[in-house]
């Protein structure tokens, strides 16, 4: 709820103001209803005003969030241990992260790599937030070593094939959403509205080509769930698998992120849908306070995933939850050192990252592949035939 959340500075108020006379402009041309996704869509990448686009900290302590390369070392170390049977013997393999963050993952990832003899020939990084690009560097720059791979930053994805590994940790969640309710037995499109207030939810009747597409995943239709019912659908998620797809050549595609199958997703049980906000490392449910200085994101349909990921060519060869993708990975291994036991810190922190009531079991990995790719992390318990 707002009363219960901090209040920003004088500055932050202000560049939240800004960006709110940017998305009133945008609904005053769209004649007053805005999809949700185009308000999402604004409210986090908007250049130099979006949440992700714009200098506040993001991730760790001082952020809104910490992601699970940031909680410990160990999640970048089992990764390398997964990925390194399809890197071996590769000597002019990429290794491409999209959305690097705090540079938290790289500055363990390379390292870890270079023990096991796996260092890919280049790391990339895609980063579409020029001030999150500047503190990549800062980390990484200063750690460089002369046998760390070729460092490259990219606009945009490469035009040639990429033969190796592609890596995208919490990436998906941030991609905007369309919300829709259930009002009458049929479905609404939930938009967003001017208030007094400033942004508030509007309802109205489903397009056509919303309502069929909802009627193939909601089990049984509309008249299968309770009015009042509420939940969202990705629909830039197929185009961003067909455009990384387009980009990998022989190798796999890893995504990392807190998500679920397609029946758990669109459960009559899970009446208000996924759709949550982080400001300040408080979690609540309002994408309208304070645009600009909040994270807006929803669960992934990893259903929807693979369905898009097998219509490019691709095979789903793995899907696990993060807590039996790191205990297949290597992480007892990791713990282990060099035998004189296991440090309290490092304990605490596997323990966040594989228990069900922490990320063990809300985060979910995939591996998407194309060619003789072979990795480790889904031998403990595969879970491919829930999707």
């Amino acid at each position: 709820m707002r009363f219960e959340l901090p209040e920003p500075d004088a500055a932050a108020r202000e560049h939240s103001k800004r960006l709110v006379q940017l998305i009133g402009a945008r609904l005053a041309a769209a004649g007053g209803w805005l999809d949700f996704a185009d308000y999402m869509d604004l409210a986090l990448y908007a250049p130099g005003l979006g949440y992700y686009s714009a200098g506040s900290a993001k991730f760790g302590a001082a952020g809104d969030f910490v992601t699970a390369p940031e909680i410990s070392p160990l999640f970048a170390r089992c990764l390398a241990r997964a990925i390194a049977p399809l890197l071996r013997g590769r000597t002019a393999a990429s290794v491409l992260e999209l959305g690097a963050g705090s540079g938290a993952l790289a500055a363990e990832l390379i390292p870890a790599l270079l023990r096991l003899g796996v260092a890919p020939a280049r790391y990339l990084i895609l980063e579409v937030s020029a001030d999150l690009r500047e503190r990549q560097r800062a980390l990484l720059l200063p750690a460089r070593r002369q046998d760390w791979p070729v460092l490259e930053w990219l606009d945009v994805l490469p035009d040639t094939p990429l033969d190796g590994v592609m890596i995208a940790n919490e990436v998906a969640d941030a991609l905007p959403v369309s919300c829709f309710t259930i009002g009458n037995g049929a479905f609404q499109a939930l938009g967003v509205c001017a208030t007094a207030d400033g942004f508030g939810w509007a309802a109205r009747p489903a397009p056509p080509e919303l309502a069929a597409r909802l009627s193939t995943l909601l089990p049984g239709g509309s008249s299968a769930f309770a009015d009042g019912y509420r939940s969202e659908i990705s629909p830039r998620l197929p185009g961003w698998i067909a455009a990384l797809a387009a980009t990998l050549g022989e190798g796999a595609l890893v995504l990392c992120d807190y998500g679920m199958a397609r029946h758990e997703y669109y459960h009559p049980q899970r009446s208000q849908g996924t759709l949550s906000c982080h400001y300040r490392h408080r979690m609540h449910d309002d994408p309208f306070f304070l645009p600009g200085l909040q994270d807006i994101t929803a669960w992934v349909d990893f259903t929807a995933v693979a369905e898009a990921a097998q219509a490019q060519g691709l095979t789903v060869a793995g899907y696990a939850t993060q807590a039996h993708f790191l205990l297949d990975a290597g992480l007892d291994l990791e713990l282990a050192g060099d035998g004189t036991g296991v440090p309290l810190q490092l304990a605490q922190q596997a323990r966040t990252l594989l228990l069900p009531g922490e990320m063990g079991e809300r985060f979910k990995v995939m591996a998407l592949t194309r060619g003789a790719a072979a990795l480790r992390g889904f031998g403990f318990r595969d879970l491919r035939h829930s999707l």
